[in-house]
């Protein structure tokens, strides 16, 4: 008889095993021979070889479900344990982008949106402007999400030009950190719907993921990273030209803002508007506008973008 210890790494033994080990229950009906042992985040399993070396590769398809879909059920458990690994369909369902937590469809729910997908595949730097609401920073993040887990980068980077927090900074309580994340906050909610807790802040203490403010950037080489720029439309111009330079080998880029929401002082450009102008006709280099069609919140948010946009 062979003894061998299997770790369950970045993922909530929870997600794999269920509440009070319901999940693993099943799973052991398909090992009657073995010995399974759960201790936090290790099994013990204990057997014959062969039958070991068969549970671990079964077990390796339950991690990578639970990886790609955030979710495992009974039926998931059945499935993969009958199925070779060749037979079993990882792939996605429709327009759907990445599986957030609990196997939520993160989707493309607009034409926009959809367009936003398709020029991110096509193009390494992409522009998407738009009014609140139209998924433009959501959609973008899902888009990074997905890079990660398909191995196509190696990190995410996540920034925003710190303009409202200006010089109030200083009187704000705690640590930069503390001051900085009230303001980084949308980047983080979208995060925590497409990724697990535990596993998210795995991420970040590892630098997987890296969530700050624009100036941070500077003197950096931003490679092999999906990077998002979100609310750029309060870039200087100087500061829009940094971050763009800043484009290493495999990165892709995608830069979000609202140039109706500027919050500048009047004699400074908008570095948004700036690249918007200069960078048309670059090819590698994509542009998307999102409208109010796009808008996904309360439907009062629609009909308040389209007031505002007729009565300046």
């Amino acid at each position: 008889m062979q003894e061998k210890i299997i770790e369950i790494v970045g993922i909530d033994p929870v997600l794999i095993l269920g509440v009070n080990e319901q999940k693993l229950k099943l799973i052991r009906k398909y090992f009657p021979k073995l010995k399974v042992i759960s201790r936090g985040n290790t099994l013990k399993v204990m057997g014959e070889p062969d039958v070991i070396e068969l549970f671990e590769k079964k077990f390796e398809l339950l991690v990578k479900h639970v990886n790609r879909y955030n979710a495992l059920t009974e039926n998931n458990i059945e499935n993969l344990m009958l199925q070779d690994e060749e037979q079993i369909p990882f792939k996605d369902h429709g327009e759907t982008i990445v599986h957030g937590n609990g196997g939520m469809l993160i989707k493309a729910r607009t034409a926009n949106q959809r367009k936003l997908v398709k020029a991110t595949l096509e193009n390494d730097m992409v522009f998407a402007v738009g009014p609140a609401g139209t998924g433009k920073t959501y959609t973008a993040v899902a888009l990074a999400v997905r890079a990660l887990k398909n191995k196509e980068v190696r990190r995410i980077i996540l920034t925003r030009p710190a303009v409202e927090a200006g010089e109030n900074l200083g009187f704000l309580p705690g640590d930069l950190k503390e001051k900085l994340d009230p303001y980084m906050q949308p980047l983080y909610d979208g995060l925590r719907d497409m990724i697990p807790a535990e596993k998210l802040a795995e991420y970040i203490e590892n630098g997987i993921i890296q969530i700050a403010p624009l100036a941070f950037m500077r003197g950096r080489t931003l490679d092999n990273a999906f990077v998002i720029l979100d609310e750029s439309q309060n870039t200087t111009t100087s500061q829009m030209k940094m971050f763009l330079t800043r484009m290493g080998q495999s990165a892709k880029f995608i830069i979000t803002g609202d140039t109706t929401q500027i919050d500048l002082p009047r004699n400074q450009r908008s570095g948004l508007l700036m690249a918007m102008n200069k960078l048309q006709n670059i090819e590698g280099i994509g542009f998307v506008e999102l409208n109010q069609n796009d808008v996904i919140r309360h439907q009062l948010v629609k009909h308040i973008i389209r007031a505002l946009e007729e009565n300046p």
